[in-house]
């Protein structure tokens, strides 16, 4: 059975209109996009999204900088989705991702790497319904 996990494009990468961009390299890395919505996220919902991170000392700049422009949510399908887009997204600082990956191809910085994945199917499912209800996700 094909795993979901969750994904975002962010500010960093919607700005500079990237969203089709990322998602050929998704497609391309054999995931299919079931669900995506653009959305402007309100610090309620970064800060709910991140609160894993609230004691962190980038926990504000990471809400400040998640509401600064519209993301891309989106629910991702495929064998082993999770490990596969972490594979495709590329090591959080840019400099040492792989060749072709997300972040290589895209990320401007550590902390504007263009896209967020679920490190985990657990995760992944909490991180899905806090964006699309069930009957959003065409599959």
């Amino acid at each position: 059975m094909a795993e979901r996990t969750f994904s975002i494009i962010k500010p960093d990468a919607t700005r500079r209109n990237l969203t089709g961009k990322v998602n050929t390299v998704i497609e391309n890395a054999g995931l299919r996009i079931v669900a995506q919505r653009r959305i402007q996220m309100s610090r309620a919902q970064a800060e709910k999204f991140y609160e894993i991170h609230k004691e962190r000392p980038f926990f504000g700049e990471l809400v400040e900088f998640m509401i600064s422009e519209p993301v891309v949510v989106q629910v991702l399908e495929g064998d082993n989705a999770v490990a596969r887009y972490r594979e495709v997204m590329g090591a959080t600082n840019p400099a040492n991702a792989d060749e072709g990956t997300i972040r290589k191809l895209y990320a401007e910085s550590v902390g504007e790497n263009s896209v967020h994945g679920s490190d985990s199917a657990e995760n992944a499912a909490l991180e899905i319904v806090q964006f699309f209800k069930p009957e959003d996700i065409v599959g």
